[in-house]
């Protein structure tokens, strides 16, 4: 008997079967179609899944053999995965120097043909065979070659699907990890967050109950918009944590939300943020939808037109429309307006076009991309039309 030499690569290979997670795994019905098919297409007893580990070779899967494995140094298959780029085989192993001594062909299983199609990375890297035995001398005929080939082709695949499925759900693990991580912080912001929000409020009312004769009815008014801003955004931050835990939330959540409502609190967040006016167009009294992503992606985007605008008094038009399954809004201002080859780019997370806004501070690329993940969350679409030095229309819609 003659002892196939270690692969050239060892070391590598070894490494490269090692990262598959594949040795010692339960058996798979994917690995036993294929060797099933094998045995057939060669009309042999035995067809096997082999890796050549260490010491050993490990059967994957198999057909006609009781065994899980078999040392190293008997391994037909040894020999095979020094040759990659071919099918070895051995017509009989008897007359054959390298194989009549072999303890596998004196005794079980009596190896007598073997043909072994090795199982190649993308790295050139042998890591098995797919192989077919039978106890008594044969040939295999052109078409049986390379139907075997064309099933150790699969056998490869169906090896690299599952260390993408491996890799996936490892990647899914983490990013279930750093969702509960994030979770956590945005609670603990959220709460540093309402803190000083609950001050405002209720220094808002000491200082009307303390001071409010000496102010006028407009000093009142505006000290008013501050509490119910303040009032606002704690909702809004409570609301926003609640539905951070499941997009699905932000789909079967909804309320009936009144426009004019919804408008006039639009109006009041900005009324101090520069000289604007915010219009509503539309035909609906009522939209039935998740109140809370649809005041995040109208205060995003009227806060980004009015970032982003040169005019004197900055005009917004809001249109909501109703269509067949969905709501079709456009919010339209009159700012500097986007270049034609940059409308996908605002969209992606941290993607800033000007070096600075209209009131000199540079933007974080946050705000659109936050718009496009809720919309997307709601089973819409969103795009922006565009003309620059006139302004732009963004377009979105949402699921009803």
């Amino acid at each position: 008997m003659i002892k196939a030499a270690l692969h050239k690569n060892e070391e590598e290979r070894m490494k490269s079967l090692e990262s598959y997670a594949i040795l010692d795994t339960l058996s798979e019905t994917e690995f036993d179609n294929l060797t099933f098919l094998a045995a057939q297409i060669c009309d042999t007893p035995i067809s096997l899944v082999t890796f050549i580990d260490n010491d050993r070779q490990w059967f994957k899967s198999r057909i006609g053999l009781d065994v899980f494995q078999t040392p190293r140094d008997y391994a037909f298959c040894t020999h095979a995965i020094n040759k990659p780029n071919d099918v070895f085989i051995v017509p009989d192993s008897r007359e054959d120097e390298r194989f009549f001594d072999n303890p596998v062909v004196i005794g079980e299983p009596n190896v007598v043909f073997y043909a072994g199609v090795p199982l190649v990375t993308e790295k050139g890297l042998p890591l098995g065979t797919l192989c077919v035995i039978d106890q008594v001398p044969r040939e295999l005929t052109p078409n049986q070659i390379i139907s075997l080939k064309a099933l150790a082709n699969q056998t490869l695949k169906l090896l690299e699907l599952r260390l993408n499925k491996m890799e996936l759900e490892s990647t899914m693990g983490k990013l279930r990890k750093k969702n509960v991580e994030l979770e956590k912080f945005a609670q603990i912001a959220a709460h540093d967050l309402k803190s000083p929000l609950n001050n405002i409020t209720g220094l808002t009312d000491f200082f009307v109950e303390s001071y409010g004769e000496a102010f006028d009815q407009e000093g009142k008014e505006i000290l008013n918009m501050i509490k119910t801003s303040s009032i606002k955004l704690k909702e809004m931050i409570d609301s926003l944590l609640l539905y951070s835990k499941s997009d699905t939330n932000l789909l079967h959540s909804k309320t009936a939300v009144n426009l004019q409502e919804l408008k006039q609190d639009l109006t009041d967040l900005f009324a101090f943020s520069i000289n604007c006016s915010i219009a509503l167009q539309s035909k609906l009294d009522f939209i039935t939808i998740n109140k809370t992503a649809i005041e995040q992606i109208l205060i995003n985007l009227i806060a980004n037109a009015l970032k982003y605008n040169d005019k004197e008094t900055a005009k917004i038009e809001i249109e909501v429309l109703e269509e067949e399954n969905f709501y079709r809004f456009s919010v339209k201002d009159n700012g500097y307006g986007i270049a034609e080859e940059h409308h996908e780019r605002i969209f992606q997370l941290f993607e800033v076009l000007s070096a600075n806004d209209r009131f000199g501070e540079k933007g974080n690329g946050i705000g659109l991309a936050t718009v496009k993940k809720i919309v997307e969350s709601l089973h819409g679409i969103i795009y922006v039309e565009s003309e620059l030095g006139v302004g732009s229309k963004f377009v979105f819609t949402i699921k009803k």
